[in-house]
């Protein structure tokens, strides 16, 4: 067991964290404020292979291993989530192509990303089936060749700019989740449209928009696994992302981390720096540990994965104690800020609205107790 990254992860490393820090920073506080779509830092992400790090290198992808991954993602976060989430949008949506597709569906559906600038969306929420998986709406019924899907899908990343989509329909309502199989609709076919961007909270730099599927029809080519089987292509891939969304806390709490010791050590009352004042220094320490054990739980569920194991209980781990945790340290570094703190003119709340939504998607805080549950009764 060894805990020092290698010369190229440091590299890596490195190349994030100044993409980070030049890029990303000066203009996350602009994409907050106007919530536009940031494809300016997306293209940039594209030219230095920080996109689509997911895809095995002979499909044209950065062929990034787990670890390195998420070691890249964290960097990312740290200088905006929403720019992150909105970079890692095609890895997890590319996913059930990686993990399930065939030969052919990969070199087709994969290798255009590595050429020019692309996006694609993974589609699997709707309206009344989040959590409850099991229970969508959206159906697919074959005909020839060809699929037919109808249905809406919601809060769809990077969903208004996609033309690529990975989307999750039932052949059969009464099979619950064994009746779900996994698509990929190629382009913005006829019946494809999108609704208007969600007004969001947070990571408001990432498109977030309804996706209806009207008729759309789907070459039998296009199915990701056999019928019947895209619960399983769902959950697994769920279990490759959950590692890349924990690093997207990690960087929210190590950030909020950094601004708060710089600001402790500048702001002064009763005659000297707050930091001095051991009520401070309280949560100063526990901001750092917490952050440094979340980092610690999320690599570990992504090297699980590079060894070819299952990381469902670890990424699970992962995901909701740093969900929670980043929510908590951000929350701290607006009360070390004061009243500031609640003020956009310094960007700890911003912080905290990020971290919030981490709580919520890929799978909420709640339902990550309850596979952690299941998991532990295994």
């Amino acid at each position: 067991m060894e805990f020092q990254l290698t010369e190229s992860q440091r590299a890596l490393q490195d190349a994030a964290r100044k993409y980070a820090r030049e890029v990303v920073r000066p203009k996350a506080a602009h994409y907050d404020e106007t919530s536009e779509f940031p494809r300016d830092l997306l293209s940039t992400a594209f030219e230095l292979g920080l996109l689509n790090m997911a895809i095995p290198s002979e499909y044209g992808g950065g062929g990034l291993s787990h670890l390195e991954q998420v070691i890249v993602c964290e960097e990312l976060a740290w200088g905006c989530a929403g720019v992150a989430t909105s970079i890692i949008a095609n890895d997890l949506a590319n996913l059930p192509i990686i993990l399930h597709g065939t030969e052919d569906q990969k070199k087709r559906l994969l290798s255009e990303f590595g050429q020019k600038l692309k996006f694609s969306s993974f589609c699997l929420t709707e309206p009344s089936a989040g959590s409850d998986v099991a229970a969508m709406s959206t159906t697919a019924r074959r005909e020839g060749d060809e699929y037919v899907l109808n249905g809406t899908k919601c809060f769809i990343t990077n969903g208004g700019y996609a033309d690529q989509f990975t989307v999750f329909a039932t052949l059969d309502k009464g099979k619950k989740h064994k009746g779900i199989t996994c698509f990929v609709v190629e382009g913005r076919p006829a019946g494809v449209t999108t609704g208007k961007h969600e007004n969001k909270m947070g990571q408001r730099a990432s498109n977030t928009v309804t996706v209806n599927f009207d008729e759309v029809r789907v070459p039998v080519a296009n199915r990701i696994g056999e019928e019947g089987e895209g619960f399983k292509v769902a959950m697994a891939t769920l279990d490759n992302s959950r590692p890349l969304t924990a690093s997207l806390s990690v960087g929210i709490a190590r950030a909020a981390l950094e601004y708060s010791l710089e600001y402790s050590a500048q702001r002064q009352t009763f005659g000297k720096p707050i930091r001095e004042h051991q009520g401070v220094q309280f949560m100063l320490a526990d901001m750092g540990m917490n952050t440094h054990a979340a980092r610690l739980l999320t690599w570990e569920s992504a090297w699980v994965l590079d060894e070819g194991q299952r990381n469902t209980l670890q990424s699970s781990y992962a995901k909701c104690f740093a969900a929670d945790m980043a929510m908590k340290v951000a929350t701290d570094a607006v009360q070390v800020y004061g009243g500031y703190g609640y003020m956009k003119d310094y960007p700890v709340e911003k912080l905290m609205r990020d971290a919030k939504l981490i709580q919520v998607y890929e799978g909420t805080s709640q339902v990550q107790r309850l596979v952690i549950a299941k998991e532990l009764f295994r």
